[in-house]
């Protein structure tokens, strides 16, 4: 069993240059526009702010509401397991939104250039062929033709996460979901934020004993700080996230596990109309609910686990 999932068992999840750019909105992204001229991603309101209340720029988009890039990841010291990993894998992302429906997920196809240190296995080595992670959250306030909101929370979504990791024999395969309560938030201020709160259910996840039960909760909080445009046309946008789980039964019966774990994503996106450019760093504790520090052995020799610190993620993409 080698417990190392790429991804946030969540946004969350991936690069975050993925998480990073799902929860931008369509304008942003493809037109550099200023955050509070445009709509939001993650915090689109049905009335004001959805990408199919205007026209797109022409030549930006395949689609005026489904927006697709592709993007070369290289990550080092990624903590989701015991073993940390380095990595370079191509994702496939799209984000959009459309009525009630706000769209964002990835498919990574891990280790595409056969390049990544020993814990790392992909494609090509009898890894995961592919890993993916879909967002989706519904608008209950469209659905109900009424705002729905109360005091800062504006807009309230019935959200989902569902994460996969195809590994090469059940022992190294997960599949999560998380399903709850989404709202986006109003700071008063150019801060974009926005929050979700899960239940998990686990299917399969690389042998451990929660496999096939309800198993802890999700806080999630996301927020985006436009920085600043350039005259070459470039925008620069602060975007992080924050995962915290707890509540899970892992740590009852393996020492090395833990109820509770924490993973904290700090991006920097430099934008154009279809290139793009980041730089994340990313904290864990726990990672993957791994105790940091304790002992372990997977039949190669005993190790200890290192499940706190900093990950780092550089991308290049381009969005069609």
């Amino acid at each position: 069993m080698h417990p190392t999932s790429r991804r946030p068992a969540t946004l969350g999840v991936s690069l975050l240059l993925a998480a990073v750019t799902g929860v931008l909105s369509a304008p942003i992204l493809a037109q550099a526009q200023p955050v509070d001229d445009s709509a939001q991603g993650e915090t689109l309101s049905p009335k004001t702010q959805s990408p199919d209340a205007g026209p797109a720029k022409p030549g930006a988009y395949l689609s005026d509401w489904f927006n697709q890039d592709l993007t070369l990841i290289g990550s080092k010291d990624i903590s989701f397991g015991p073993k940390p990993q380095d990595d370079i894998y191509l994702e496939y992302e799209y984000f959009g939104r459309k009525g009630p429906f706000e769209l964002y997920g990835y498919i990574d196809v891990p280790k595409i250039l056969t390049i990544g240190n020993s814990n790392d296995k992909g494609v090509w080595d009898h890894g995961s062929p592919v890993f993916m992670e879909h967002e989706p959250r519904i608008s209950i306030d469209y659905l109900a033709g009424r705002s729905l909101a109360i005091g800062p929370f504006k807009e309230w979504y019935v959200a989902f996460d569902w994460i996969y990791d195809h590994g090469s024999r059940k022992e190294n395969r997960a599949n999560t979901l998380y399903s709850g309560l989404g709202t986006d938030i109003d700071t008063h201020s150019r801060v974009n934020l926005s929050a979700n709160f899960y239940g998990r259910y686990q299917w399969e996840n690389y042998g451990a004993s929660n496999e096939y039960s309800w198993d802890g909760y999700r806080a999630q909080m996301k927020y985006i700080v436009p920085i600043g445009k350039f005259d070459n046309g470039a925008s620069l946008t602060y975007i992080g996230f924050t995962n915290y789980d707890f509540g899970s039964d892992l740590h009852k019966d393996n020492p090395a596990r833990t109820a509770n774990s924490l993973v904290a994503t700090n991006v920097l996106l430099y934008s154009f109309t279809h290139l793009r450019f980041s730089l994340v760093g990313r904290y864990f504790h726990n990672g993957g609910n791994w105790e940091d520090g304790s002992e372990l052995n997977f039949g190669e020799g005993n190790f200890r686990a290192r499940s706190d610190g900093w990950g780092y993620y550089a991308g290049v993409g381009y969005q069609f």
